[in-house]
């Protein structure tokens, strides 16, 4: 069985000098906090599967809850451990973290395999269509959510922002249960990969939530993502695209 301890927290944020503009034009340097950004590669039984840019910060969680929106595992029983791998980088952390099966067995890739790299701003980049993700979506019976949970989701989603507090410039995404308590949060560069780290969460605490909040706009991704963990709703910061209603 796999664990949150089963991968480094890494470095979600760096230094770097910065001037501030004032009426008399640029003051002297000074340090301030910026989201940290790199690569990651994930692979599968030391296959690599996909590169992506992201927060350093909840690599496992973020492996896991992508390869659940690709529909290569359904449970946290599908997983056998999770590890880091390849080379590190200047603040110690792994560049790759590798997802073994568990016992009996066998994670199909294929579909999920992208041959370029995913960036921040990237949910399906380097798909030749989105007919793919579509064949796998199944739908949900999702009971009526009460507008009062609806309408306290961003409230519980700022209480988890840390790293938005300190640089301004990570989105976030949380899972609320029933009674609007967040069963799993992620932090990332990328709206993507925030959602992936909370649905990675999820499955590493085996809780289930029922709603997923974003701090970005509700996109096809995001909500092919919540269909993917099965949960019940979507509320976003943003408005939604066109598609991303068509799908729900």
């Amino acid at each position: 069985m796999f664990g949150a301890g089963d991968y480094a927290a890494g470095v979600t944020v760096d230094r770097c000098a910065r001037r501030r503009l004032g009426p008399e034009g640029l003051g002297p340097p000074v340090d301030d906090l910026v989201v940290a950004e790199a690569p990651l590669a994930i692979h599968v039984a030391g296959e690599p599967v996909a590169t992506t840019m992201r927060t350093p910060g909840d690599d496992a969680a973020l492996a896991l809850g992508f390869l659940a929106a690709e529909g290569v595992i359904a449970s946290a029983a599908d997983v056998g451990r999770v590890a880091p791998c390849g080379p590190v980088d200047a603040n110690g952390v792994a560049t790759a973290v590798d997802v073994t099966p568990g016992p009996g067995v066998h994670l199909d890739v294929g579909a999920a395999r992208r041959g370029t790299l995913t960036t921040s701003a990237c949910g399906v980049c380097g798909r030749e269509a989105i007919e793919a993700l579509l064949e796998r979506i199944r739908p949900v019976d999702a009971p009526m959510l009460p507008a009062s949970l609806l309408l306290r989701a961003p409230e519980a989603l700022r209480s988890v922002q840390r790293d938005f507090a300190r640089t301004g410039a990570a989105h976030a995404a949380a899972i609320l249960d029933a009674g609007g308590a967040v069963v799993a949060a992620g932090e990332d560069v990328g709206r993507h990969n925030a959602v992936d780290k909370a649905v990675g969460r999820q499955l590493q605490r085996g809780r289930r939530g029922r709603l997923l909040v974003v701090s970005s706009r509700s996109s096809f991704e995001i909500v092919q993502k919540a269909l993917a963990a099965r949960l019940d709703a979507v509320v976003a910061v943003g408005g939604p695209t066109g598609l991303a209603v068509e799908l729900a």
